[in-house]
């Protein structure tokens, strides 16, 4: 019987080493990422450059219900410079951000990331367009020094930092050449940004990050002190996988002439001014720090439920409209926040004195009076919003010609793209055709104010809460 035993034991311990091997294995073969090739000429063929970046208060945000930020001006100019559209996704894990580099779900990041020999083994930079250092961000007691005075004293401290940034990295160093244990916590989704905010409320005592963004938010959080720098000055760009080669080189091309001119200076002004900060992060309607766009956003909440749509995209019709202003008149005589016309306000029962609130409940009755019109089992939900957003612009005349245009002429009439948008870009061209019954159009307009509140709709999802 211990014989049996004995001999169980040790088959089980072989099964249990099996197991432990085969783990191993199995999260060996997960964490490898097969890096995928796709250049310069299949995203030109795309017609479309896909890019992440992190949203923080300097990169991209949402400010009084406009997007903004530093990488996003650079990334948007950088699509019309290739001749492509922009898509954005937003990441702030780093370590995320690279597998989605690597599994080709995005082609670029557009971070300012430092440059490290590390990153240089995965990873293909562009040129610089910055330069950064790490700071080690702590209170101010009152009538007090800060606490730290120079790195020596870390020893024994718990840090703060950014997962797999700069700052994590530039620590474990400090750590060994200072022959201390200093308590690094990596955390994945804190950005320099959250991590000075949890300083500066006391939630933590100390956490390192980039001296620029630092610098700008010290003017917003008198309590804290970014005196003592960790480490020396690094250089920071943007990176594609290594097989991008033409895309590299086309963008270093594009920087080297970009980086020189008035308007990239303007830009670095725009969201790297102290003032200009400051002033943002005063306002009821910073994003990031209140998680309030408009004074309307609990409205579109509510009226948008009864439309099934998104309040997001609710949010970013009203913004083309009005920029989120309820006492204003166009001059052709549209009036408050959803821009409504005399006679379409007369049919729904007001005028241009009622409240704001109910100015949103009856322009969502009208797009509601809108979609019951193309309600079809034909046409997909998101080409009914397109359909809608069109005729709230142009009357649903002019949507119902594309319509009849494009049945016509062999195109799509249940689809927007290309299709029933080509129409009304060039209704002009058809003013004569028997199948029009609504008159002319210069319909250039109207797609474009289409696609603004769909793109804009789009930013809205990357940063705002549903």
């Amino acid at each position: 019987m211990v014989k049996y035993f004995n001999f169980l034991r040790v088959g089980l311990i072989f099964l249990a080493v099996l197991l432990v091997f085969s783990f191993i294995n199995c999260e060996r073969k997960t964490s490898e990422v097969v890096e995928v090739q796709r250049d310069l000429a299949d995203i030109l063929a795309d017609g479309e450059i896909v890019a992440v970046t992190d949203y923080n208060a300097t990169s991209y945000f949402v400010y009084k219900g406009e997007p903004m930020g530093y990488q996003y001006d650079m990334l948007r100019d950088l699509a019309t410079f290739l001749g492509v559209k922009l898509k954005i996704l937003t990441e702030n894990d780093i370590d995320k951000s690279f597998e989605m580099l690597k599994k080709g779900e995005v082609d670029i990041i557009a971070s300012s990331l430092a440059i490290t020999t590390q990153r240089k083994e995965e990873l293909d930079f562009t040129i610089p367009h910055g330069e950064t250092s790490q700071v080690l961000v702590q209170r101010v007691p009152k009538n007090g020094k800060p606490a730290i005075q120079n790195t020596l004293e870390l020893s024994g401290k718990v840090v703060y930092v950014q997962k797999s940034s700069a700052g994590a990295q530039r620590l474990k160093n400090l750590s060994d050449e200072i022959g201390e244990e200093i308590t690094i916590v990596e955390l994945p989704n804190y950005d320099a940004d959250k991590l000075i905010e949890l300083v500066a409320t006391g939630e933590i005592d100390l956490a390192v990050c980039d001296e620029s963004v630092a610098l700008v938010k010290s003017n917003y959080f008198k309590n804290i002190n970014i005196d003592v720098p960790i480490g020396f000055p690094q250089k920071t760009a943007w990176a594609v996988r290594k097989s991008s080669h033409e895309l590299r080189k086309r963008v270093d091309g594009w920087l080297e002439g970009y980086l020189q001119t008035a308007h990239y200076r303007n830009i670095e002004l725009k969201y790297f001014s102290q003032e200009r900060f400051v002033r943002r992060a005063s306002n009821d309607y910073f994003y990031i720090y209140t998680g309030k766009i408009s004074p309307w956003d609990e409205y579109f909440k509510k009226y948008s439920k009864g439309i099934g749509w998104d309040w997001r995209l609710l949010a970013s019709l009203v913004y083309q409209e009005s920029r989120f202003q309820h006492d204003v008149t166009s001059s052709q005589g549209a009036s408050g926040l959803m821009q409504m016309m005399p006679q379409t306000a007369e049919y729904f029962g007001i005028d241009d004195t009622v409240s704001p609130v109910k100015q949103i409940e009856v322009g969502v009755k009208y797009i509601k009076w809108l979609e019951d019109r193309f309600a079809s089992p034909d046409i997909p939900e998101e080409e009914v919003v397109k359909f809608v957003l069109a005729s709230y612009n142009a009357g649903i005349g002019h949507v119902i010609d594309a319509r009849n245009l494009a049945r016509k002429y062999g195109r799509d009439p249940n689809t927007w793209d290309n299709n029933v948008e080509y129409f009304i870009q060039n209704k002009l061209q058809f003013s004569d055709d028997s199948v029009v019954k609504h008159g002319k159009l210069r319909g250039s307009e109207t797609t474009l104010y289409v696609k603004e509140i769909i793109d804009r709709y789009q930013h809205y999802k990357n940063i705002i809460e549903e």
